[in-house]
């Protein structure tokens, strides 16, 4: 496929924002459909015309109707996916749930290049006795798949890791890290924010316990949107402690005695949902749905592949997997002065991303072309050479 001839970017009307900027930054906050205003309307057309009764009618089960449609972009069954508002919720649940008693099975696997968030919530839920075992990265790009495997013994509760590193774009191997921790009776939870729409994900092919990621970025869904996963046969042993009454058999009996739960998915909800999110989330998922993750994925890698030939024509660090099956949608770059260039880049329309100890994130979607790529990279290269990097050497910013 060349940019000649890529129907991929007959989708870029949908997408306001390409209109007005070089939008690369996908691996943080995916552009928004347009269709997200008309979603929103009918969601205020809802209230309006139906008031309390919108329940009844239309938002008690959109949940799961929203879950059902980024279902089949991670292998997972119908009826299996649910919506919260945000990842350390979903962890909170999810952790309030297990069964952490047995002073045996006292070690959880994590890793160093895991998203913050999702250790600061697991050692919180964490009792006194167990204890972490942390792999960390030797090169800032990968992590030692054998040292982590070897790290999965018969103490393990619990791996608890991102399917893809959010600052490298590596993607660690699902399949082998789930069958080494059933061979020792340990379970899986899987971080998919920077997979789920960007590379193939099967949560039943796998057999993975758990996965929890978000519409927020490659599924440009917006914020409010992390779908969790529980595999079907392990609901049963989760008795989750952040609970409310979606999560009740009777919710409507307000019987204030006794809670009994519900033994599907909706077991694991708690209490109202944000149901403006549930309507914003749709149109991204559509749109995904619709293109296709074989097609997303061929493009990725050859976009991808473009941004570090030419980081290698400019000369600069790559710090992520040159390998194109180790490495998901987003190439970190780490040229002189990363952190004034990335400034520079932004204050010229090209939107990317700075990670302290990592670099710059450049990450294209399908709606992005190739001459979008070369552009970002030529940039870089003037600004470095007119030194325009030095008109931002001060600045912080703590988003991008």
């Amino acid at each position: 496929m060349t940019e000649q001839n890529d129907p991929l970017l007959a989708w870029r009307p949908e997408f306001p924002i390409l209109a007005t900027k070089t939008y690369l930054i996908n691996n943080s906050l995916g552009a928004m459909p347009r269709a997200v205003y008309q979603n929103l309307q009918a969601y205020a057309d809802s209230w309006a015309e139906h008031g309390v009764s919108a329940w009844g009618k239309i938002w008690w089960d959109l949940n799961l109707q929203v879950g059902n449609k980024i279902a089949p972009l991670m292998g997972a069954p119908a009826d299996s996916v649910l919506i919260h508002q945000n990842a350390s919720i979903a962890n909170s649940i999810l952790f309030s749930g297990m069964d952490f008693t047995n002073t045996q099975r006292n070690k959880v696997v994590i890793t160093d290049m895991d998203f913050p968030s999702d250790v600061y919530v697991l050692r919180r839920w964490l009792p006194d006795h167990m204890q972490i075992e942390m792999i960390r990265t030797a090169d800032g790009i990968t992590i030692d798949v054998g040292e982590l495997l070897d790290a999965i013994d018969e103490r393990t509760r619990l791996v608890s890791i991102s399917h893809v590193l959010f600052r490298s774009a590596m993607i660690m191997p699902a399949q082998a890290i789930v069958e080494k921790a059933q061979q020792v009776g340990a379970q899986v939870l899987l971080n998919g924010y920077h997979s789920v729409g960007i590379i193939p994900v099967d949560v039943s092919a796998t057999k993975v316990d758990y996965y929890i990621g978000g519409v927020l970025k490659w599924l440009c869904g917006g914020p409010g949107g992390v779908f969790m996963y529980v595999r079907p046969d392990r609901l049963k042993d989760l008795e989750p402690k952040v609970t409310g009454w979606f999560a009740h058999q009777q919710p409507f009996a307000f019987d204030v005695e006794n809670f009994a739960m519900r033994e599907d998915a909706y077991r694991l909800m708690n209490g109202t949902p944000g149901v403006a999110s549930l309507y914003a989330i749709q149109p991204g998922v559509d749109i995904i749905n619709q293109v296709g993750l074989e097609a997303i994925r061929s493009k990725s890698i050859r976009q991808t592949e473009l941004i570090i030939a030419l980081a290698d024509q400019y000369g600069y660090d790559v710090m992520s997997p040159r390998d194109s099956a180790q490495r998901a949608g987003t190439v970190t770059l780490r040229p002189p002065q990363a952190y004034g260039v990335s400034r520079e880049l932004i204050a010229r329309n090209i939107t990317v991303d700075f990670r302290k100890g990592a670099g710059i994130r450049i990450a294209p979607h399908f709606y992005n072309s190739d001459d979008e790529v070369r552009s970002a990279l030529e940039n870089i290269a003037d600004i470095l050479e007119t030194e325009a990097w030095k008109a931002h050497a001060d600045q912080r910013d703590f988003v991008t």
